[in-house]
C-alpha cells in the first residue's frame, strides 16, 4: 500500500480512534454503575434477610429458655402423633371383608 495515500488520513483515523476510545470508556462507566446498583440491591435484600433469620434465632432461643428442655419431650409427642395418624390412614385393600348394603 502507498504511505503516501495515509499520510493525508492520518488524523481522520487518529479522531475516529479519539472518538471510539471516549466511547468505551463511557460504556465501561455506565457497566461499572450498572454492576454497583446490581450489588448495592443484593446487600440490602441480605441485609433483610439476615435480619430475619436474626429474628428467628432469637424467637427460637426465647422459646427454648422460657419453657426449658420441655421442647424436646413436646416434639417426640408430635412425632409419636404422626406416627399413630399414618398408621390408621387410608382404606384397607383386603377385599374379602366388604361392606354389606
Amino acid at each position: 500500500m502507498d504511505l503516501g495515500l495515509l499520510i493525508p488520513l492520518a488524523p481522520f483515523i487518529m479522531v475516529a480512534f479519539i472518538v471510539w476510545t471516549v466511547s468505551q470508556r463511557k460504556l465501561a462507566e455506565k457497566q461499572i454503575q450498572a454492576t454497583a446498583g446490581e450489588s448495592a440491591e443484593k446487600a440490602a435484600q441480605y441485609v433483610g434477610h439476615i435480619k430475619d433469620l436474626e429474628d428467628r434465632v432469637q424467637v427460637l432461643e426465647r422459646i427454648v429458655t422460657d419453657r426449658g428442655y420441655d421442647v424436646a419431650t413436646q416434639i417426640e409427642a408430635l412425632r409419636d402423633t404422626r406416627q399413630v395418624e399414618n398408621a390408621d390412614a387410608g382404606v384397607p385393600l383386603d377385599m374379602t371383608k366388604r361392606e354389606k348394603a
